[in-house]
């Protein structure tokens, strides 16, 4: 299996080479503690947004490492991972960032020694920040100075987070968190004001006229590398929601999790059983 010290993630195919000559010629990133591999993903509804986070996700499972995965949505798109000791849907979601902020704690600490690699990916995470904005401030204030510790000191430590949104509005990005991101992907015919909020002037008007469709669309990659990209299909769905299942399933080695801090007081996480499926053949 591959590391996240070792390891690439492909985020789709190049889109000129799809278009021009039907090549298939992936586009990859690095997602090594080397590079930081904390993602954006952005796109309005029907941009291929959900399948292209799954399909992402399922990558990041073929590596070593676990999955935490907070679903404010809500809706079948992932009602397969209902049941996995390590989703939490709508407003539990705060329960996989405070799991995931503690490790990060415990590996500063220095009482967590190893790097075993954790992703936070947070499905609607600009609606989730709103909804609480709207109804508890501090809470929703609290939340996202975790997020953007993680963003700041994460990527030593083996920790990352994956965001999905339609919108990346400032309110819920604070003191530019925006641009700690060193993956940002944007999908779909998106409007110019989504794209303004992650992308230099530079990298929009290079776009140019291009009309993506669902499952298209740009990628930035370390502030510098702009990449046009088209996903690709999703061939068997069943082995894909294995993959995704396994990744938030999968026992954590021991001293790695500890108890998260739950603001209203009780212990958040829950057991991490073993629950394994093959992984053998599985092609996303």
């Amino acid at each position: 299996m591959m590391t996240i010290s070792d390891s690439n993630l492909m985020l789709g195919y190049d889109y000129g080479a799809w278009y021009d000559g039907g090549e298939k010629k992936p586009v990859c990133t690095d997602i090594s503690t080397s590079t930081n591999s904390h993602t954006i993903l952005c796109g309005m509804s029907g941009s291929g947004k959900s399948k292209s986070e799954e399909a992402i996700m399922a990558r990041i499972a073929k590596s070593e490492g676990a999955i935490f995965f907070g679903d404010f949505k809500q809706d079948d798109t992932f009602k397969y991972l209902r049941g996995c000791p390590r989703y939490y849907p709508y407003y539990q979601t705060e329960e996989a960032l405070n799991a995931v902020y503690n490790i990060l704690h415990r590996r500063q600490s220095g009482e967590d020694k190893s790097r075993y690699p954790i992703t936070l990916i947070w499905d609607e995470y600009m609606a989730n920040v709103l909804a609480l904005l709207g109804n508890d401030k501090k809470r929703a204030e609290s939340i996202m100075r975790k997020v953007s510790e993680i963003l700041m000191l994460g990527r030593s430590m083996a920790v990352r987070i994956i965001i999905s949104c339609q919108r990346p509005d400032a309110s819920a990005f604070p003191s530019g968190s925006r641009l700690n991101y060193g993956i940002c992907i944007v999908l779909g015919a998106s409007i110019r004001s989504i794209y303004e909020m992650l992308l230099p002037k530079e990298y929009i008007d290079a776009i140019g006229d291009r009309n993506f469709k669902a499952g298209e669309g740009v990628a930035l990659l370390q502030g510098s590398d702009l990449r046009f990209i088209k996903m690709p299909l999703i061939k068997n769905e069943k082995q894909l929601q294995a993959l995704c299942i396994d990744a938030l399933t999968r026992e954590i080695p021991e001293g790695v999790v500890g108890e998260a801090d739950d603001p209203h007081g009780g212990i958040v996480l829950p057991d991490v059983h073993t629950h394994k499926h093959s992984l053998d053949d599985i092609r996303v």
